[in-house]
């Protein structure tokens, strides 16, 4: 049975503390489980209850829900996933999943962590539930325009990342002149995009989007202001991000710090036909 409360399965960012404002503002009690080292402090503030949990401790969170009469929840904020090698400590029903699961990537694990949930009665959502407004528009949103080229290199690493993202390893290429000059793995794109940068420089195209397969419930693209400071740190050129299918923070201020740094960003979308649309 439905009421109104909602779960927040909390990682770090602004996602957890924008996701209970809104939920708040629609009459739902927030109930989040906060990863320890991940989650900003600031979630104690912006949710009516709070359990602060390690990275790993699902019996702990599946408890806290079901104490508080959680029937829904969300996924919202990130986690560093490189701490699964060196920071996790499990619970019993963790360690279970965990050795339950065969390929430990992104989208099996969260989809083996959802599929506990909902057999223990916890329902999962999208995450953009309350939020659609955050997903990235289509078209340019800068001054500055790609170029013929950039666009070519656009539509390159559009079908590079579809081919990564379909053997879940990321979401984002990095790309010159029809070459790939990175691809985001379990580093994350903020590395990728240095990496990438290194090559590139000045021409360097980034692009993100989701993969093939991905639940929209959770780990969408996400882009915001540490992003446009990473490219604009790299050197790099161009954004090109997949519209309706990531998140984008801080939108007003990404723009401004792009057309302050003469980096183009484009929301890029997909037809039927495979043919794309800037």
């Amino acid at each position: 049975m439905t009421t109104n409360k909602i779960g927040i399965i909390a990682g770090g960012g602004q996602f957890p503390l924008l996701f209970a404002e809104a939920a708040k503002a629609k009459g739902r009690q927030v109930m989040a489980a906060a990863h320890k080292g991940e989650t900003w402090p600031e979630i104690d503030r912006a949710a009516d209850r709070v359990c602060w949990v390690k990275l790993g401790q699902l019996g702990r969170i599946i408890k806290f829900f079901q104490d508080e009469g959680v029937t829904e929840t969300v996924f919202a904020g990130a986690i560093t996933k490189t701490r699964i090698f060196k920071d996790v400590w499990p619970d019993l029903k963790g360690l279970s999943l965990w050795n339950k699961i065969d390929v430990r990537q992104d989208d099996a694990i969260l989809r083996a962590v959802a599929s506990v949930l909902e057999e223990e009665g916890i329902c999962v959502l999208p995450s953009t539930l309350y939020l659609p407004h955050l997903l990235f528009p289509r078209g340019v949103l800068t001054k500055k325009r790609p170029s013929a080229e950039q666009r070519e290199d656009i539509r390159f690493g559009w079908q590079t990342a579809r081919a990564i993202g379909a053997l879940d390893i990321g979401q984002c290429v990095v790309v010159r002149d029809r070459t790939v000059l990175a691809v985001e793995a379990i580093e994350g794109t903020d590395a990728t995009i240095r990496r990438g940068g290194e090559l590139g420089r000045e021409q360097a195209v980034v692009v993100k989007l989701k993969k093939p397969h991905q639940d929209f419930r959770f780990d969408l693209p996400a882009i915001g202001l540490r992003t446009i400071e990473t490219m604009l740190a790299a050197k790099a050129a161009v954004l090109a991000v997949e519209a309706g299918q990531a998140l984008l923070f801080d939108c007003d201020e990404v723009v401004r710090q792009a057309n302050k740094a003469g980096i183009v960003v484009v929301g890029v979308a997909e037809g039927p036909d495979g043919t794309l649309s800037f």
